[in-house]
């Protein structure tokens, strides 16, 4: 099973964090992550998602990110419209898209502590993989 990551490059030292997690995660799974792609930010990350898509080999995609609440509402957008769009891309390309961005309104403790969901995205991708095959 070959698997695709997209992680965001801000909040760097949480990002990486979420990375070396799932990148661990995926092989205990037994999956391989064939790519990772480094993406400025998580409005980014949909674009990455897509180009991943679009590789043959690649089975599904985990997009890793955290949103942390600034002093406007951009937060709310930012994760909004990524999200709706990564859930829109695994529909078009009928392959799995793991959320694994946390946010919106979370302070950088509250994502420090919420790194290792990176490793249930990475389980959400493998288990439909495998789901998808059975049909």
């Amino acid at each position: 099973m070959k698997i695709g990551i997209v992680v965001s490059e801000y909040n760097y030292d949480i990002t990486m964090m979420m990375l070396q997690r799932a990148t661990e995660h995926a092989k205990f799974l037994g999956a391989e992550v064939t790519r990772t792609l480094k993406v400025p930010g998580t409005f980014d990350i949909p674009l990455g998602v897509k180009k991943l898509l679009e590789l043959p080999d690649i089975e599904g995609v985990v997009t890793l990110g955290a949103v942390i609440k600034g002093e406007t509402d951009h937060d709310q957008i930012i994760m909004q419209n990524s999200a709706r769009k990564i859930e829109d891309l695994g529909l078009e390309y009928s392959k799995p898209v793991a959320l694994g961005i946390s946010g919106p309104n979370q302070t950088r403790l509250q994502a420090e502590a919420r790194i290792e969901t990176a490793r249930d995205a990475v389980e959400s991708v493998v288990k439909m993989i495998r789901r998808l095959k059975e049909l």
